[in-house]
């Protein structure tokens, strides 16, 4: 177990360094001046002294090193856009938000997907099964950028069941949350559906119905729990894709998260916030895989970490 977990812990260092090492090579292979418009404004002598700032008069090998020792030691450096606050200050700051929705829009479509992957597979090809499927079909057909704007107008303006925009109160995070769930909601109905589909197929369900089980019992203590498995393999990534994705609902219901800043700092070439953001978004994504790995071996007693990997 001890050296499963150390392995797994190599694997995540080697992915982040290979994800800030190329976000940084791509970020200064970016056009354009990375002080946007005001370079325009600025004459030789203040471009100089700015670039000298900031470090980015030295040789690339030279930048890479020193930002790498600096990300090591958790600094991410100075925002161009505002040159008084470091990237970190400016994640713990917005990040909270982001999260909160997306912890929003995580319940949301594992409530909602799940139960209709559980109904659809209990009505195999009957009407519940064609609706739910229909339902899963259209999420997956409609954007979050087409869905957010549908909803802030439809329900928060015309009908003024829900604030249309803005991060007020827990009213405020409903339909951000159903906005950014809805195509999530959709993937896992059909996986549940999928799996579920399978379980009940398999013989030792059958011997279950055979000794007089009853239904629920058959379907709480033996179908669920199995059909559930590759569901919470794909919970990790769809996680860090909810929170990820919050960059346009955020815009849309006007959420102080990341997103803003994300979307500035492309537009402003500011390579230390595009690539403090990125490595943050990376380190999440590895953690929360690092943690399904280890859920999904705790929820199936089959499955037991062995020397060599997983099995």
């Amino acid at each position: 177990m001890l050296r499963y977990l150390l392995r797994r812990l190599g694997y995540m260092v080697i992915t982040l360094w290979l994800v800030v090492t190329f976000t940084f090579v791509l970020m200064k292979n970016l056009p354009g001046d990375p002080f946007g418009e005001d370079s325009q404004k600025l004459t030789i002598e203040q471009r100089k002294l700015l670039y000298a700032q900031y470090g980015l008069d030295q040789p690339i090998w030279k930048q890479y090193l020193k930002y790498m020792n600096n990300v090591i030691h958790g600094d991410l450096g100075v925002s161009f856009q505002f040159p008084t606050r470091k990237v970190t200050d400016i994640i713990h700051q917005a990040f909270p938000a982001s999260l909160e929705l997306g912890l929003w829009a995580l319940a949301i479509a594992i409530t909602v997907g799940l139960v209709l992957g559980i109904i659809a597979a209990l009505n195999h090809n009957k009407g519940l099964d064609v609706t739910a499927m229909f339902t899963a079909i259209v999420g997956i057909s409609i954007p979050s950028f087409v869905l957010g704007p549908l909803l802030s107008y439809f329900v928060g303006v015309k009908l003024g069941w829900l604030p249309p925009g803005m991060w007020t109160g827990a009213s405020s995070r409903i339909l951000p949350s159903i906005a950014l769930s809805f195509g999530t909601i959709a993937i896992l109905a059909r996986l549940m559906r999928t799996s579920m589909l399978d379980v009940l197929n398999q013989d030792y369900i059958k011997t279950a119905k055979a000794k007089g089980l009853s239904q629920p019992a058959i379907v709480l203590k033996h179908t669920i729990r199995n059909a559930i498995l590759p569901v919470v393999t794909v919970l990790g990534p769809v996680f860090v894709g909810l929170i990820t994705g919050t960059l346009i609902v955020e815009q849309i219901f006007v959420v102080p998260g990341l997103g803003k800043h994300f979307v500035q700092s492309i537009y402003s070439n500011d390579y230390t916030m595009i690539t403090g953001l990125t490595i943050f978004y990376a380190f999440i994504l590895v953690i929360v895989l690092f943690i399904t790995d280890v859920v999904y071996g705790l929820i199936d007693p089959r499955i037991r970490l062995v020397k060599g990997g997983s099995k």
